[in-house]
């Protein structure tokens, strides 16, 4: 049975249409999240390495939301990336909502961590 985490991280100094690209389209998506990612229709294809998983949009909120789901996952989960503004700093944040297994959990935000730091990389942060 997979849980549902959350894990926040606080971009200072970022550009919300910078962080919007790199979560939402495949060019983005394809510097940090996976080496390739080939979109059809709702359909997005990541690819890592020569391993390829399939996706389905689910939703997409324009700077502020996209939500998929794995193929070949339960219907009821997903994984989602949803970007809001401190209203004090102006700090941008992005919240990421998933799911494991209790005993990959620890796995699980290690690899998140891991790609969330060549994110920041990537937008020079």
């Amino acid at each position: 049975m997979k849980e549902n985490y959350q894990l926040e991280y606080v971009f200072d100094n970022a550009s919300l249409a910078a962080l919007w690209s790199s979560i939402s389209t495949p060019e983005g998506l394809s510097t940090w999240f996976a080496d390739d990612v080939l979109v059809d229709g709702e359909r997005f294809t990541f690819v890592w390495n020569k391993f390829q998983q399939n996706a389905d949009l689910l939703q997409m909120r324009l700077n502020k939301c996209v939500r998929f789901k794995w193929e070949e996952d339960d219907p009821q989960l997903f994984f989602e990336l949803n970007l809001s503004q401190n209203e004090l700093t102006n700090d941008i944040v992005l919240t990421i909502s998933d799911f494991s297994d209790a005993d990959e959990l620890e796995d699980a935000i290690d690899l998140w961590n891991t790609q969330i730091e060549q994110l920041r990389i990537n937008l020079g942060l």
